[in-house]
Formats: structure tokens, sequence, C-alpha cells
């Protein structure tokens, strides 16, 4: 793998050429590739067992690929190439790191948390110290200074985490699902600083379940199943091209049946899901007015989003499997 592999129109600070890795009988990931650009924010959804996680491991070097290729292009494909394995201190000296459950040290206070991390990119103290004021003021956490993790809620403890991460400086963010089990306001101040360092220049991979954070967050969005990419686009292109605009959703006492009566031919597409009947079309108006010969129906008119890709792509079903 070489700058000359990219796209010429591609400027890359981070890509990846078809990875693949198998447990067993069984493939996690399928030859996938993608890029991430300066600056940008690239997503990858998908249901639980999809690849997410052991892509972001390989990525990291913590999970050996099968086939293909991770390079790092600190300043950009014309640049110097570092590789995985072989640059593997290298890169990870240029990364910042959030996984998907916290390991922050519980015998040190935030400010700790942070000095001791720096240590391990072998910053000097003096640097690391100037930079703590300005991370704690970034994750909203200067009150929390000296204060243990058993002083913090949930949502302080994961801005912690991002505040830890970016100790070295790093150029290239790796979130595995950032804002789970945060509550709504607390989610909504880590997307607030999710924006901020992409806004600074920061390029981010984010795996995440929430599409509305998909949406708001990521400039592109890679979409897996069964460890293959589905699709890759921005989240307006992807809607677009794979979703009629207008999304009709039936539910009440009776509305299954309207799957398969008439009211089906004004729609492009039905799906059934539950106790509701979604019906997906060019234009709602003709459906809409059918819909008030059902009083007893409820009904919601909304614009197709990113939940409806993301359902048409991978199915309804749930998946249990991690």
């Amino acid at each position: 793998m070489n700058p000359a592999a990219l796209p010429p129109t591609v400027s890359a600070i981070f890509s990846a050429q078809g990875l693949r890795k198998h447990y067993g009988a069984a493939t996690v990931v399928k030859d996938l590739s993608f890029h991430i650009a300066p600056g940008e924010c690239l997503g990858v959804i998908g249901p639980n067992g999809a690849g997410k996680t052991t892509t972001i491991r390989m990525c990291l070097g913590l999970t050996v690929p099968d086939a293909g290729s991770v390079s790092y292009y600190p300043s950009g494909p014309h640049g110097p190439l570092l590789q995985m394995p072989q640059d593997a201190l290298a890169i990870k000296a240029r990364l910042g790191v959030v996984s998907q459950f916290d390991s922050l040290d519980p015998d040190f206070s935030c400010a700790e948390n942070l000095l001791v991390f720096g240590r391990y990119f072998g910053l000097r103290d003096a640097v690391i110290r100037e930079r703590i004021p300005r991370l704690l003021e970034f994750a909203a956490l200067t009150h929390k200074a000296d204060a243990k993790l058993s002083e913090l809620s949930g949502g302080m403890k994961r801005r912690l985490s991002l505040a830890r991460a970016l100790v070295n400086d790093p150029q290239l963010l790796m979130l595995d699902e950032p804002t789970t089990g945060l509550d709504p306001q607390a989610r909504h101040l880590m997307w607030e600083r999710l924006q901020r360092l992409v806004q600074q220049g920061k390029s981010i991979l984010l795996t995440t379940h929430f599409m509305d954070e998909a949406e708001r967050l990521c400039n592109r969005l890679l979409v897996l199943d069964h460890g293959r990419k589905m699709t890759e686009g921005t989240p307006r292109e992807l809607i677009a091209q794979n979703l009629e605009p207008d999304v009709v959703e039936v539910y009440g006492n009776g509305a299954l049946a309207l799957a398969d009566s008439p009211l089906k031919a004004l729609a492009a597409r039905t799906e059934v899901s539950g106790e509701t009947v979604f019906f997906y079309t060019q234009d709602a108006k003709r459906l809409l007015a059918a819909l008030t010969d059902f009083p007893q129906l409820r009904t919601l008119h909304r614009p197709a989003n990113l939940e409806d890709l993301f359902l048409k792509l991978t199915g309804r079903q749930i998946r249990e499997d991690a």
C-alpha cells in the first residue's frame, strides 16, 4: 500500500485497504476499504455483529488482520507513510482513542488521570500540566479537577475519557460508541465537543448505534453488515439514493390490516414492524387523504431519515450477537 493506491482526488490522513478478519469459520470483516480525510468525521454504523469494533481494533493494531493494510499519512497522501504493524508505535502516538468502556484509573483525580496518561506518550510533566486546564475546560470539568472518579456522573466520565484522548494533541480520533449509556443532556454536550474538534481540523472515526448522532456529526457514513460495506456516502446522499422521500407511519387497532389493503398501491414500499405499518412513498398526499377514512388510526408523516436507511439495508430483526 502506498499513497498512489488512493484515488487521485482523495486527500487522506488514514486509509484501510482490503481488511479481512476470520475467527474460526466465521468471517467478521470482509474485504473492507475506506479512507478518512483531514478534518472529516467518518461514521461507521451497522447492527450488532456487523464488524465495527473489530474494524477499529485492526485500525489500532490491537487485532491483526488476516489480509489487508492499515496506513496513516501524517502529512497527507504525498508525505511520509506509516503502516501497521511495523509503525504501530509511531501511529499510536498520533492517535486519540475512546473505547466503548471507560478505562480511567479510579485511584486518580481527573487531573491526575490526564497527567499519568500523558506520560505514556513520553510527554514531559511540564507540557502535560500546561495542557490540563485547557483539556478540563474542553470537557466542562474544570470544577472537578481534583475529584475522584467515584464523584463523577457517567457523562462526566465519558467527557474525561475524551479529554484524556486529546492529551497528546492527536490528528485522528477513533471513538467506539462514545455516547452509549449517556442521558440526552450529556449526549448533546458530547456532540458539541466532537463538533468543535472537527471544526478545529481533527479527523474522527466514529462508531455509533444512534442515527441522530451519525446524522449530526458525520460528514460521511460507512454502513456495515456481516462485515461487508453495504454503502458509503454523506447522510443526505445515502437517504436520497436509497429511500423514498416521504414516510407515513400508521398504528392503532386495525393498522396491520392496511399492509395488504388497496392503500398499499399508494406507496412504493410497505413494511411492518411490531404494531406499526410504514408506507414509503414519493408523495404522501393521496395516501394521507385515504387514511382519513380510518379515524381510529394514528398517523405520523415525516421525511425519510437515517434510521429508515439503516433498517432497509440491515433489516428490522433484532441481532443478539455482539
